[in-house]
């Protein structure tokens, strides 16, 4: 108590001259308009100063959730957008169509969301790991798709965690069609550019023009109909010249991929069961016919 009486004793005419000095501000800035107009402006300028960039920083630390919820949104129009393109083509269509029932698949989808935390696209097989695995609903052999077009497909699911096999693999082979029209064939990517792979075994009689729209074609037990993979950006002959080559612009950023959705198809499980079924009653078949070549 005695250094801190010392200390204000000896510092005391500072003390009373910073007192007057405040005294003296409040007075000039209160009681003179331009003045006042100078402090008031001022003020205002350092605050919004202040909360601009409080606001940026803000704003950087939730930038994550707007980009899923952008994202689910993007994802949600793409779905209703085709949902109504199949009605208007249902309208416009004969009933051939309609009994095929292209495009409904969308009205059966459940989609995970996911993000993704490992990716490549400088190697020859590129494998992509997600946060989400079978406790979430994702399963091996489920197709993965972005906002933007097919990824891949779950190659390996743990309970929290899994691992995709993307276009991007020489290992993927995806069934794709052309839109509009029933030609298809299947794409492959063998290394060089992360947006470009090929659809080979297209037929030779089959028409189509450059950058027309290529979309998986549904054959598969993977992915539905109608998700889009890219565009025709060149043709080419096959080895053999019996079919087509062609160069397929991605839609699909590989090199950019946060948000991903892995699609859980209850008809994709239906064909697959379907398709099980049909491989396990042939086997009896063949046995039969190697017990009968024997006697």
């Amino acid at each position: 108590m005695h250094n801190l009486t010392e200390f204000l004793a000896k510092y005391k005419h500072w003390f009373l001259f910073i007192v007057l000095e405040i005294l003296s501000l409040i007075l000039l800035f209160r009681f003179n308009d331009y003045q006042g107009s100078v402090w008031f402006t001022t003020a205002n300028y350092i605050g919004g100063s202040m909360y601009e960039t409080s606001s940026k920083i803000s704003t950087f630390f939730t930038l994550g959730r707007v980009n899923e919820e952008l994202t689910q949104r993007n994802l949600l129009l793409e779905r209703e957008n085709k949902e109504l393109y199949a009605k208007l083509y249902d309208q416009t269509k004969d009933t051939a169509y309609l009994k095929r029932g292209q495009y409904r698949f969308l009205t059966k989808y459940r989609m995970v969301l996911a993000k993704v935390v490992d990716n490549s696209v400088n190697k020859t097989d590129n494998f992509i790991t997600i946060n989400k695995g079978t406790s979430d609903g994702v399963h091996k052999d489920m197709g993965v798709a972005c906002g933007n077009g097919v990824v891949g497909i779950v190659y390996l699911a743990g309970s929290h965690y899994s691992v995709l096999i993307p276009v991007l693999n020489s290992k993927s082979n995806i069934s794709c069609s052309i839109q509009g029209h029933n030609y298809f064939g299947y794409l492959h990517w063998n290394g060089g550019s992360s947006d470009v792979a090929y659809l080979d075994d297209v037929p030779r009689h089959a028409k189509f023009k450059l950058g027309d729209r290529v979309v998986t074609s549904g054959y598969s037990s993977v992915f539905p109909a109608g998700v889009l993979v890219g565009k025709i950006k060149h043709v080419y002959n096959s080895e053999d010249g019996l079919s087509y080559r062609l160069a397929i612009k991605l839609s699909t950023d590989f090199g950019n991929l946060r948000d991903v959705c892995v699609i859980n198809d209850a008809s994709i499980k239906k064909k697959q069961e379907i398709m099980q079924a049909a491989l396990d009653s042939i086997k009896p078949l063949e046995g039969q016919g190697s017990t009968q070549k024997a006697n």
